[in-house]
C-alpha cells in the first residue's frame, strides 16, 4: 500500500483528517492541495491585526460532538478550553436568549411557567389545524405558534435562506432545539469547546506529518487526478464536472467588521431576527476567548446571499429542484468519477459540523485503508 499516491484537495477538516489518517496509519505520502495561502478552509482563523484578537474569517465556530473518537482525535493536536455558547436574539417584542428555553417562554409571554406546566403552554400555542407539516414554516406554527414564529424565525430565515420558509423542508425547522429549563447553552454536546490557538493552527497540526506535502496556493485540475491513484475531493461537486448539469445553489456570506474601545454587545453572538434589519447577526470574537484580554474588540456583521460565480459557497440550498441537479451529479460521479472520492460540506453538497465532518472524514480513511482498490465514491451518500 505505501506505493499509493494520494491526494487530498482541499486543507478544511476532511482533507486534513483524511491526509493524516493515511499518513499516519499506512505511511502513505499525501499531497494536500490548498488554492488559498493558508490552511483550514472556513474553518480558518487568525489574529486580527489591529485588536490582536482571534477572529473566525467565515463566522462563528463553536466545536462540540456527541463522537468520542472524534474528540479524542482532535485534543491530539491542541488544546481545548471551555466554552458555553449564549446566544441573544434581538426581535420586535424585545431581546431574549436561544435557543427557546424557560426564560425565553417567560419573558416573551410574561408568565411564570415551569417546566412542569410549559410543555402544556407551548402546545396550547401551536396550530392544531396543522396535522402534517410540510415546510419549515408549518412546522414552527405548528410547534411553536405564529407569536414566537413571527418573533424569532420568519424574517431571519428569510434572510438566511433567501427564500420564503414556506419553500424550505420542515426538517430543518426540526433541528432547532427548545428546552423546557433554564438551560441558554445553545450546544448541549457531551464536548464542547474553542481550540485555544485557534481552529488554523489546530489544522495545521494535524497536518503536520513527515509523509504530508502541503502545496499551499495550488490549484487542482481535474487533469492532475492522473496522477494519482485516489483523489479525495473536498471541493464543490457540480464545479468538479465543469457544472454541466448546472449550477447548484449555495448560500454566501459577506462580513462588515466593526471596531471600537472595550466591549460592542457583551456577547459572542447577537441574531438579528427582524426582516427589516439586512444583517443576520453580529459576531464579537474576543468573547470566544475570555481566557484573553483585549483593550479594543473586533465584531462582523454577517450578511447572507445567493452565492454567484465568483463567490465562496457556504452552505448549500438543497431545494427540491437542488437534489434534482444533485442526483445527476451524484450519476456522473458513479460513471465517470474514476480514482475520486468526494467529501466534506462541498463535495457531498451537505449542511455539516465541524465535527460530523471529521466524522465522515475518519470513516472514509478507515475504509480506504480496507480496500483501497474499491473505495467509496462519497464520504457518505449525498442524496
Amino acid at each position: 500500500m505505501s506505493a499509493l499516491r494520494v491526494a487530498c484537495v482541499g486543507s478544511g477538516f476532511s482533507g486534513a483528517v483524511i491526509a493524516r489518517t493515511l499518513a499516519e496509519r499506512a505511511g502513505l505520502e499525501v499531497d494536500v492541495f490548498e488554492s488559498e495561502p493558508y490552511v483550514g478552509g472556513h474553518c480558518h482563523t487568525e489574529r486580527d491585526e489591529r485588536t490582536g484578537v482571534m477572529v473566525h474569517r467565515h463566522g462563528p465556530h463553536i466545536f462540540n460532538t456527541q463522537f468520542d473518537d472524534v474528540w479524542s482525535f482532535v485534543n491530539r493536536f491542541t488544546v481545548f478550553r471551555d466554552y458555553v455558547h449564549k446566544v441573544r436574539a434581538i426581535t420586535s417584542r424585545g431581546v431574549f436568549g436561544l435557543p427557546i428555553n424557560l426564560k425565553t417562554l417567560n419573558d416573551f409571554f410574561g408568565e411564570e411557567l415551569t417546566a412542569e406546566t410549559a410543555p402544556g403552554f407551548l402546545e396550547a400555542q401551536g396550530d392544531k389545524s396543522i396535522a402534517e407539516p410540510r415546510n419549515f414554516e408549518e412546522q414552527a406554527l405548528r410547534m411553536l405558534g405564529r407569536d414566537l414564529y413571527e418573533a424569532f424565525f420568519h424574517g431571519y430565515t428569510r434572510k438566511q435562506w433567501g427564500v420564503d420558509p414556506t419553500e424550505l423542508p420542515a426538517s430543518i425547522f426540526q433541528r432547532l432545539p427548545v428546552r423546557m429549563s433554564y438551560d441558554d447553552n445553545y450546544h448541549i454536546s457531551r464536548y464542547t469547546g474553542i481550540p485555544e490557538q485557534g481552529y488554523t493552527q489546530l489544522i495545521a497540526s494535524i497536518l503536520d506529518h513527515p509523509k504530508i506535502r502541503l502545496r499551499l496556493g495550488q490549484t487542482f485540475e481535474a487533469s492532475d487526478a492522473a496522477s494519482y491513484d485516489r483523489v479525495f475531493y473536498s471541493g464543490p461537486i457540480d464545479g468538479w464536472f465543469g457544472r454541466r448539469h448546472g449550477r447548484l445553489r449555495y448560500r454566501t456570506l459577506r462580513f462588515e467588521a466593526i471596531y471600537q474601545e472595550g466591549d460592542y454587545q457583551g456577547t459572542s453572538q447577537v441574531n438579528f431576527c427582524q426582516e427589516s434589519v439586512p444583517w443576520t447577526r453580529v459576531t464579537e470574537h474576543k468573547h470566544f476567548a475570555a481566557w484573553e484580554s483585549h483593550s479594543e474588540t473586533v465584531a462582523h456583521k454577517e450578511f447572507s446571499s445567493a452565492c454567484g460565480p465568483d463567490d465562496t459557497p457556504y452552505y448549500p440550498l438543497r431545494l427540491v429542484d437542488d437534489r434534482s441537479t444533485l442526483a445527476q451529479y451524484v450519476e456522473l460521479a458513479d460513471r465517470e468519477g474514476g480514482n475520486l472520492t468526494f467529501v466534506g460540506r462541498l463535495g457531498t453538497y451537505r449542511y455539516l459540523n465541524m465535527d460530523q465532518v471529521i466524522k465522515e472524514a475518519l470513516d472514509t480513511a478507515e475504509g480506504f485503508l480496507a480496500a483501497p482498490h474499491d473505495a467509496a465514491r462519497f464520504s457518505k451518500d449525498p442524496l
